[in-house]
């Protein structure tokens, strides 16, 4: 959740608009120029300076559009970290998700903590789930009706997650009617983007197998770029959110072709 200051727009040092900034970033995992000018009172183009500072000092990693918090290892955050980021608003996109699934699917979920969400949600059903999320596969072990069926491959400590050559081709022997993926950023012109090429390459392979594939986000990933890119956004069918998108964005997204679906 954003965190607020009372008494509306702040006049401060530089200096500790930057440090507010970088507690910022580093407490939501992402923040937007936009969000910035109107937290502390300022021109989007000293917001824009700011973040640049910031990346110089090795404090958090531009994108277009803001900035994202910076990532040890190969982009992965720990995944008690992520199922801690943002939680209510993953909730709402999960269960919005669930209500595009019906017993007898077969549906792949990758390793993001908003399919943790969804596996937590879903019920004891008629249901075969694809998957290299460990925590997916510890959340289901105990739904006797649902098949469950791991990559296997390289296990990441960090994210909980098997990614590598054995999980590409494992994914690449089976068809899903359904790909639930999440990612790092979405952008109407980067497309669907991850921190981790490892991570993006099996979310690609996913959705290669899949009739459709499912984005779930929620509102602080869209406008976000990052390091690798794994779809474009017309080889996405739904994009699933909390209800903190503005229509404003929903717009624009609508004039490419994408649909929207808030909780």
């Amino acid at each position: 959740m954003m965190t607020t200051y009372s008494g509306g727009s702040i006049t401060m040092m530089a200096v500790e608009r930057q440090r507010k900034i970088a507690d910022l970033v580093n407490e939501k995992g992402s923040i937007r120029v936009h969000e910035i000018s109107q937290l502390f009172d300022v021109t989007p183009e000293t917001a824009r300076r700011d973040l640049d500072l910031l990346e110089s000092e090795g404090k958090l990693r531009r994108t277009h559009g803001g900035a994202v918090r910076m990532d040890d290892g190969q982009g992965d955050v720990p995944y008690v970290e992520r199922e801690s980021t943002n939680s209510k608003e993953k909730l709402e996109v999960a269960r919005l998700a669930l209500s595009h699934i019906s017993a007898g699917d077969k549906i792949a979920l990758d390793a993001s903590s908003t399919a943790w969400f969804l596996a937590r949600e879903i019920p004891d059903m008629p249901l075969t789930v694809l998957t290299n999320s460990v925590r997916v596969i510890q959340e289901l072990s105990s739904k006797e009706r649902i098949q469950v069926i791991s990559t296997g491959g390289i296990l990441r400590s960090q994210s909980m997650s098997f990614v590598g050559p054995l999980a590409e081709e494992t994914l690449s022997k089976y068809y899903v009617n359904k790909a639930f993926i999440s990612c790092k950023g979405v952008h109407l012109e980067y497309g669907v983007s991850e921190a981790n090429e490892w991570q993006a390459i099996v979310k690609r392979r996913m959705t290669s197998i899949a009739d459709e594939t499912y984005l779930l986000v929620d509102h602080t990933k869209f406008g976000l770029r990052d390091f690798t890119h794994v779809l474009d956004l017309a080889d996405v069918a739904h994009i699933l959110t909390d209800s903190q998108v503005p229509d404003e964005v929903n717009e624009k997204f609508l004039e490419r072709g994408t649909q929207i679906e808030r909780s």
